[in-house]
């Protein structure tokens, strides 16, 4: 399982840097968010990294980027709901980075056991985040995955 964390983490990095190059927008633009070029190719990447990462980690990787630009807006819309006190555009852009993939990972890859996306999003917050960061984003996962548990006529479809 390390290169699923490792594939994790690609994908974090990327939407991370995904989110500071739209940041610098009013917003996101309507419809499909564009996803530039370079980064499912990992392009960003210094070259020995991108040589030596194993084609799994990087499949994984695209999926979960992709899949969460393409989803952005019910992404957020969930992320949302799930804030307390909190608006969404004041989040550190880290957290942010890291709710988005894993709330991706919750809402539309079902056959993943959530608290394997909890613990793997917890991890990453550890490692990448504020001393806070890990405790934010496990209550925010935590009440999306009660969400999606006590809701199943809710949970988006693949699109959507």
């Amino acid at each position: 399982m390390a290169s699923r964390r490792k594939g994790r983490i690609l994908a974090f990095q990327a939407l991370y840097s995904w989110e500071m190059n739209n940041s610098a927008k009013a917003g996101l633009p309507p419809g499909k968010p564009a996803i530039a070029e370079g980064l499912l190719d990992f392009s960003w990447l210094e070259n020995d990294k991108r040589a030596a990462m194993e084609e799994d980690i990087s499949g994984f990787s695209r999926i979960l980027v992709a899949g969460t630009i393409e989803n952005i807006g019910a992404i957020d819309k969930m992320i949302r709901r799930h804030l307390e006190n909190w608006d969404i555009s004041r989040l550190n852009r880290v957290d942010l980075a890291i709710l988005r993939m894993s709330a991706y990972t919750l809402m539309y890859q079902s056959e993943l056991a959530p608290s394997i996306v909890i613990n793997e999003a917890i991890g990453i917050a550890k490692e990448f985040g504020t001393d806070e960061s890990y405790r934010f984003i496990n209550g925010v996962l935590d009440s999306i995955r009660r969400t999606l548990q006590n809701s199943p006529a809710q949970t988006p479809q693949e699109g959507g």
